[in-house]
């Protein structure tokens, strides 16, 4: 075969790819590749060397190269042996470097692997559910005067039977009554051996009895397919059981159902299910069968079963296999039609629409979530942080190994005048990346053993050592890392240090490609522009949550304690009002409590009541929508909202309570009246028609949900009776025996209801949770960026410094001083990190802006974040690369010239 023809790339890549299907060529491709990169190489033809590279690396990933090195190795063990031998030596006799390279390796490895645990936990909701590819649920858009006013995860009780009354493609469906959330509950188990056991619950919901054919939720006693399906039955998870029975058998024992809706039913345990998985976006430890809600009067089964008018119910729909879930939403406009034809004629809109069930916690943010979801955009920004720190910690690798080129030339020089060939130091090179990629995974290993419980903290996952290492597909990425990261890092400097001409470098005429110095200072520059663009989404990530926190919010809910009413009171509406009076009075005799007032709705709550508001005498068609909440006397003075006109409601007027409403700022323009004095005393429609009351007072917007949604028009009405919460504001300066005095004076006003309260502020900033968390993550792992950039920096300059140090004593000889001598060693990399920020910066806007965008109210990046995030990247790598130049400026230069 003519040299010619051994060394055309093309013809050499196409004999490559006929090599993938007659495995016999391997030995003849294998070394024409090796030889043709030598060639290249010392041509400067990279173009094509660079091919040549990569049909390099994917010879050795290809199976029947892999078998026959394995089969090599077999019959000459003694030649594996020697490699690792050599590269342990190799390893130990270079302690300093091998640590950089084994430390960022380790720690880039570990925080990967922790990242990705949290990342492959979050992607896994709801894929326990054996028919999860074929589960919807059915979400409800609505629109007034084509304008979207409502997304929302609930819907009508009618919408399931409608659906697979008229579509055969839908197989079955399943109804969820949220009633933990909605109201205060009480079970008791009242036949308990040491007295009544009585637990508020917050997780209990009714249930359709198809609940357990269409999800996977796992029964551990009675049938799943017969438990929900009789009135008053009831099943409850293993956790719940252990409370209320302890070590007994809870089966046929019957629990009492109390709530603040003066419900009081007697339920029969029929079942017993393992807890709810934490990737689970449904979570509940309590359900009723759903027909028992039929037995509460002449009007329940029309209410929960059949109407279109109560959208408080989630439904989920399970459909045949390969159905488009497009066209059969396509159809779904006829069958609201059918069931709300009224809907034009009030000019609105009425949408039902199929979220995959796989979807809904990584991309839903509805109104009335079940629970609180997650966000895809945190997840996938994780994984690149993850990424970008593994990647950083390899080029360390290449960097440094590539760098210690010359100290590695004559060795290669001696090795090839013996006659090593090529293939073997390659091998050689490759043993001692596999060496070092292993010992940087166990040391991650190690690390993550340590740092696990600090992990679960920040994440708010619970994961053990062993449930960490338990999973399959995390040694599946073990393995890969091993295997990519030993290779990504190992070839490049294998196939360039394999490549040098003994002759040259025997003679000393060796020097450093001008290829491999620009390689190493483009990954120098790639490594502190991810470094720059995680310290500076730290600082806005941080500034965002700080602005949210403390941004005045419109009232005031500091120190303000919260209870939710009674779940079990009298039914006579004037004793339910003398009790509210006498708890808030007894409460206030106590030197540390200020206020006390009552409310439907506490700021952060995110149920939310949507009415129609318009001028009285203004036609249907003006009606805008408005939020309502029901308050009491003292609720605008309780949060220190500001009275911008006209009164609150007074004691005074006894015809408040049906005649007058509140509304906010926002609402004054949105009603059409062009200030809030206007607006007071000015009649309002609310809902069809069949209310005008007055309004009688105009105050400041405020944010009753969060600083990601719009703060959106609110209009209170007077509720002295049945108020969802009490809120009391206190002094903490002896808030145990403050709280105490609470608890007692609850026992003795209402008897029989469990005692709980929570703070205000905690509340209202729990919306805040993965935001939270997604600040600590990025700021812990922007620090380890720096931080192993930092180490490979401190690698590189220490070998600059190593070998320049006899032209360093040569300097001082000749004069130079001290500072000369640093700026003179240091420069290279300070132009290398400012091209860095250069780069860095304006990527890290756009990337930021657009993650602000998701914001109602956000914090502007100003150049003074930028800038700081580079300065500081800057002083860092300064002081890194300083620490050694000085240390090599003050030497002593007689030491260094002494060999000459």
């Amino acid at each position: 075969m003519n040299a010619d023809y051994n060394h055309s790339p093309p013809r050499l890549a196409a004999r490559f790819l006929r090599w993938y299907c007659r495995p016999e060529l391997l030995d003849e491709v294998e070394g024409d590749l090796y030889e043709l990169f030598q060639r290249r190489v010392e041509a400067k033809g990279l173009r094509w060397a660079q091919l040549i590279y990569w049909l390099n690396v994917l010879m050795f990933l290809h199976p029947d190269y892999i078998r026959k090195r394995k089969q090599h190795f077999q019959n000459n063990p003694a030649m594996l042996k020697n490699y690792f031998t050599v590269a342990i030596r190799n390893v130990l006799a270079k302690k300093f470097y091998s640590i950089i390279n084994i430390l960022g390796l380790a720690v880039g490895i570990a925080a990967f692997l922790m990242i990705t645990q949290y990342v492959v936990f979050e992607r896994s909701y709801d894929d326990f559910h054996d028919q999860q590819d074929q589960i919807y649920r059915v979400q409800l858009d609505l629109y007034l005067d084509g304008e979207l006013v409502k997304k929302d995860a609930e819907n009508f009780p009618g919408v399931g039977p409608a659906l697979k009354a008229g579509f055969p493609e839908i197989v079955d469906y399943t109804r969820l009554y949220n009633m933990g959330y909605k109201n205060n509950i009480v079970l008791t188990y009242e036949d308990a051996p040491n007295g009544p056991v009585q637990l508020k619950q917050d997780k209990l919901m009714y249930a359709d009895a198809s609940l357990f054919t269409i999800f996977s939720f796992e029964m551990v006693k009675g049938n799943p397919a017969t438990a929900l399906e009789n009135p008053f039955s009831i099943i409850i998870s293993e956790t719940m059981a252990e409370k209320y029975f302890g070590d007994a058998d809870p089966m046929g024992k019957t629990l009492r159902l109390q709530d603040d809706d003066f419900n009081d039913e007697s339920c029969e345990v029929t079942g017993v299910f393992k807890d709810i998985p934490e990737n689970s976006h449904l979570t509940f430890e309590v359900l009723i069968s759903y027909n028992t809600l039929y037995n509460r009067g002449d009007w329940a089964k029309e209410r929960y079963d059949l109407t279109w008018d109560r959208n408080d119910f989630y439904t989920y729909v399970l459909v045949e296999d390969d159905t488009s879930p497009t066209s059969l939403e396509a159809q779904f406009p006829a069958v609201v039609k059918q069931y709300k034809p009224g809907l034009a004629e009030q000019n609105r809109r009425e949408d039902l629409l199929l979220q995959p069930l796989e979807s809904i916690h990584l991309y839903s943010d509805l109104q009335n979530e079940a629970e609180t979801n997650g966000n895809a955009k945190v997840i996938f920004s994780l994984l690149i942080i993850a990424s970008f720190i593994l990647i950083i910690a390899w080029i360390n690798y290449v960097n440094l190994s590539t760098a210690r080129a010359t100290d590695r030339s004559r060795e290669v020089g001696v090795r090839k005048a013996l006659g090593a060939f090529r293939q073997q130091l390659v091998r050689q090179f490759l043993a001692e990346s596999l060496l070092v990629n292993l010992v940087a995974i166990i040391i991650a290993a190690l690390l993550v053993i340590v740092f696990l419980p600090t992990f679960n903290a920040l994440t708010g996952l619970q994961f053990s050592v062993a449930d960490f290492w338990s999973q399959p597909w995390l040694w599946i990425i073990i393995a890969g890392l091993f295997v990519f990261g030993s290779l990504l890092s190992g070839l490049y400097p294998a196939f360039v240090l394999s490549s040098f001409r003994p002759a040259a470098v025997l003679k000393g005429k060796f020097r450093n490609s001008s290829h491999g110095v620009i390689l190493r200072k483009t990954l120098v520059v790639f490594q502190f522009a991810a470094a720059i663009t995680l310290v500076a989404g730290t600082f806005i990530v941080y500034q965002q949550m700080q602005y949210m926190l403390n941004q005045d919010l419109g009232f005031s809910i500091d120190q303000t304690l919260v209870l939710e009413r009674p779940s079990v009171r009298p039914q006579d509406w004037q004793e339910m009002q003398n009790d509210n009076e006498q708890f808030k009075n007894e409460l206030l005799q106590h030197s540390s409590i200020e206020k006390v007032a009552g409310v439907h709705l506490v700021p952060g709550k995110k149920r939310k009541w949507l009415f129609l508001i318009r001028q009285y005498g203004t036609p249907q068609e003006e009606a805008q929508t408005i939020r309502l909440n029901g308050i009491d006397y003292d609720f605008i003075d309780m949060f220190e909202m500001n009275l911008l006109a006209g009164r609150n409601f007074s004691k005074g007027f006894t015809n408040d309570q049906d005649t007058s409403v509140i509304i906010t700022e926002s609402a004054v323009s949105m009603l059409g009246f062009d200030s809030p004095e206007e607006a007071v005393g000015q009649t309002v429609t609310i809902g069809d028609g069949d209310w005008h009351p007055n309004i009688v007072g105009v105050v400041n917007d405020f944010h009753q949900e969060s600083l990601k949604t719009a703060i959106e028009p609110m209009l209170f009405i007077l509720n002295t009776v049945s108020s969802e919460y009490y809120v009391i504001k206190v002094n903490t300066q002896d808030l145990e025996e403050t709280v105490a005095y609470i608890e007692d004076n609850w026992e003795a006003t209402f008897p029989g209801n469990p005692f709980s309260y929570f703070f205000l502020d905690d509340y209202f900033n729990r919306q805040y949770q993965s935001e939270q968390r997604f600040s600590q993550l990025i700021s812990i792992f922007a620090l380890l960026a720096l931080f192993i950039g930092g180490l490979g920096l401190f690698g590189l300059s220490a070998f600059t410094t190593q070998q320049r140090k006899k032209e360093i004593g040569v300097r001082k000889v000749l004069g130079a001083s001290v500072s000369g001598i640093t700026v003179l060693l240091a420069r290279d990399f300070i132009k290398l990190i400012g091209i860095a920020i250069i780069i860095a910066l304006p990527l890290t806007y756009f990337a930021l802006n657009e993650w602000l965008q998701s914001y109602a109210f956000r914090v502007a990046i100003g150049p003074e974040v930028l800038l700081a995030a580079g300065v500081g990247t800057m002083l860092i790598a300064v002081l890194t690369v300083s620490w050694q130049s000085i240390k090599a400026a003050v030497a002593n230069p007689v030491d260094s010239l002494r060999s000459e």
